[in-house]
């Protein structure tokens, strides 16, 4: 794998973020990965996203093209998200709207979401099922921080199994990034499922 580009997209507005420690971690694990491997750090708090508008186009729409193409130019996209109200966070959804299948289908995906309470389990599915519409290929292993207030002390995780299953994140993004979601074999002419029964 030459050249692996990952980007990791934090959909926390907060200055003491712990969606974006957490996504730190991950993107450090994925460059550790091998000296071929790139990570970006695309933090939304950078980025001008007024309210996504189906009637404006996104050329018009703040910086929505500089995100998408930041996006698109990624091999590996992690999501990482906080959790509000049962589901993931409105400047997420907000950049997600943004882009499409251009940005999305058959690339490689990886979820990461943080909650102040219990497992932010939800949110994650919402997330999957997102990505499932854009024909993107998640990736099956997720990362969820549950009880952050406690999780993480002076900016580092307190708990390693923790820390390594969010870094486990980063290092799956890179091994799977070239990943052929749908790959021709020998039989791929015959496998057409119950196609004409």
């Amino acid at each position: 794998m030459a050249n692996v580009r990952i980007a990791g997209v934090c959909g926390s507005l907060r200055d003491d973020s712990t969606t974006r420690i957490a996504l730190e971690r991950a993107l450090e694990a994925a460059a550790r990965t091998g000296s071929d491997t790139t990570t970006e750090l695309v933090d939304l708090r950078e980025h001008d996203l007024p309210t996504f508008d189906a009637d404006r186009d996104r050329s018009a729409a703040g910086d929505a093209d500089t995100l998408a193409a930041r996006i698109r130019a990624a091999d590996a996209v992690l999501l990482g998200s906080p959790m509000y109200h049962g589901s993931y966070s409105s400047p997420l959804k907000t950049a997600l709207d943004y882009c499409g299948f251009d940005e999305f289908q058959g690339k490689t995906v990886g979820l990461l979401a943080v909650s102040g309470g219990a497992f932010p389990v939800a949110a994650l599915e919402h997330l999957r099922s997102v990505c499932r519409a854009l024909n993107a290929w998640v990736i099956p292993h997720e990362a969820a921080v549950p009880r952050s207030g406690s999780a993480f002390e002076d900016g580092a995780f307190v708990d390693p199994d923790l820390e390594e299953r969010v870094a486990t994140l980063g290092v799956r993004a890179v091994q799977y990034a070239t990943i052929e979601p749908d790959p021709d074999s020998f039989e791929s002419d015959q496998n057409v499922g119950a196609e004409g029964k």
